[in-house]
């Protein structure tokens, strides 16, 4: 069926999401810090169409690719809201660093 098995993807997709959730955890910069969660769901997004293209239903194929557009459309919805959170509290602040922010407390 395909040259590249299947757990291959999947060791490829745990690194890329390992490698994220290191980055998340690391860094102390937001703009970073969003750019590893982006890896992070990519690396989920790169499961599912691993998942997707070793199945013989039309239908779980199918599933795997709607499931890609569902996190792709959650990744632009943060990186929308996220960016201009980043925006305002460098506008207030003058500074970006997360260790930081108070400014969001209630």
């Amino acid at each position: 069926m395909d040259a590249v098995p299947l757990n291959a993807y999947l060791v490829l997709s745990a690194f890329l999401f390992v490698m994220g959730a290191i980055g998340v955890v690391i860094k102390r910069n937001p703009i970073v810090m969003f750019m590893c969660i982006e890896l992070m769901l990519n690396a989920v997004n790169l499961s599912f169409l691993a998942f997707a293209r070793y199945q013989t239903d039309l239908l779980a194929q199918v599933s795997g690719h709607v499931f890609v557009l569902f996190v792709f459309g959650v990744a632009a919805a943060e990186v929308a809201v996220g960016l201009g959170i980043i925006t305002v509290m460098f506008r207030l602040r003058e500074s970006i660093d997360v260790d930081e922010v108070t400014l969001l407390r209630g």
